[in-house]
């Protein structure tokens, strides 16, 4: 059993980790940062909410999910979800790849656009590698979730 502080800190802590999450996501193909360590904190954020709340508070009050207790963990919807995203993720992150060939460059060439004149930022870099960081962000997510959620129920 939880205790009321510890529910109350999560609640504060999970929302910060989950933005830090999202800027090193973001920074990551000019700086230290990427998708691989803005996955673990993301799933850090989520192993808060498990060990506070539980499984079944994802599965029931955020995604408005029945959860029956007869059902084996391995098949939890939550669990299945994870394994989905693991498998979008891994496509994403080799597609960049491939499209990079299908262009006739070298497998997982990157290249950037900069485009001026934007009303709030001026000027923004926008690099392919941000496809291939979103397909390793989702394998990292999915594949850490699915570990912990199918551990933490042995």
């Amino acid at each position: 059993m939880t205790t009321v502080i510890f529910r109350t800190v999560t609640r504060l802590t999970v929302p910060i980790i989950l933005l830090v999450s999202i800027a090193l996501f973001l920074q990551g193909h000019n700086h230290p940062g990427g998708g691989f360590i803005a996955g673990v904190l993301s799933s850090s954020a989520f192993a808060l909410i498990y060990i506070a709340y539980g499984l079944d508070f994802l599965e029931e009050d955020v995604l408005g999910r029945e959860s029956g207790s007869t059902v084996e963990h391995l098949s939890h919807g939550v669990v299945t979800d994870y394994r989905r995203t693991f498998a979008i993720g891994l496509a994403v992150a080799a597609g960049s790849g491939v499209v990079a060939i299908g262009l006739g460059y070298a497998f997982l060439t990157q290249d950037y656009v900069i485009v001026h004149d934007l009303p709030l930022y001026h000027e923004v870099e926008l690099a392919s590698a941000v496809a291939f960081d979103l397909g390793v962000y989702a394998v990292v997510v999915g594949a850490l979730l699915t570990i912990l959620s199918v551990v933490g129920s042995e």
